[in-house]
């Protein structure tokens, strides 16, 4: 199997302070730094963002249909609970930032890297991921029903309970992850995992197949 892809980096540029907090309709954001800002709860629909970065701005509860985030750097932000529908994300990487709870649905993201980010009960439904890297991130109860996985990597990141059901997972890469009690465990057909992921999935995969597992006698 070929190895995997690392993300590209976001190409940015130099930037200036961005001063309106608002966000409008079909608005346009280019090459602004978001600095401290509160974007929580708001609505927009077709919001772009080019060569942008965020640093401790939070968009939590907000509702974005089809956002796209191009070459943007997100850092230290608190987007638990935002809604985007149908968002694009192309060379983007998103480091310590707060999704509880974020809906990320039907969404395409492209050369994406999430660093040591909680997404503890986020949901990444019928999601397409290509040069995807989730590294040291907390993805408890994560929802990856119907995802395509295909080209996604997830190293040292929390994944108990998280939902595979329908997922794509063919060339998709596990390393040093807690999969316990993982949803839909035959998803992950045709991924890769390492040695010990794959000791920790058994009671998983046993109940999958409806294999009861005892523990074992001890020794007359």
């Amino acid at each position: 199997m070929p190895a995997q892809t690392a993300p590209a980096d976001p190409r940015l540029a130099p930037l200036t302070e961005a001063e309106d907090p608002d966000l409008e309709h079909e608005g346009l954001s280019r090459r602004l730094s978001f600095t401290g800002l509160d974007l929580s709860a708001q609505e927009a629909d077709a919001v772009e963002f080019d060569q942008c970065r965020f640093e401790r701005t939070t968009l939590a509860a907000a509702v974005l249909d089809q956002p796209r985030f191009t070459d943007c750097e997100v850092s230290h932000c608190d987007w638990a609970n935002a809604r985007l529908t149908k968002p694009t994300l192309l060379r983007t990487r998103l480091t310590s930032v707060r999704l509880t709870g974020a809906q990320c649905t039907a969404g395409t993201l492209r050369d994406v890297s999430f660093d040591d980010c909680r997404a503890d009960l986020a949901g990444f439904r019928f999601t397409t991921f290509a040069h995807v890297r989730f590294s040291g991130c907390n993805l408890t109860g994560a929802d990856f029903t119907g995802a395509d996985l295909r080209r996604a990597e997830f190293v040292a990141c929390d994944l108990t309970g998280a939902q595979f059901s329908n997922a794509t997972c063919t060339g998709a890469r596990f390393t040093n992850c807690d999969l316990s009690g993982i949803g839909g465990v035959t998803g992950l057909s045709g991924a890769t995992i390492t040695a010990d992921d794959l000791i920790a999935l058994s009671h998983t995969f046993a109940r999958a197949l409806g294999i009861t597992v005892i523990a074992s006698a001890p020794p007359r």
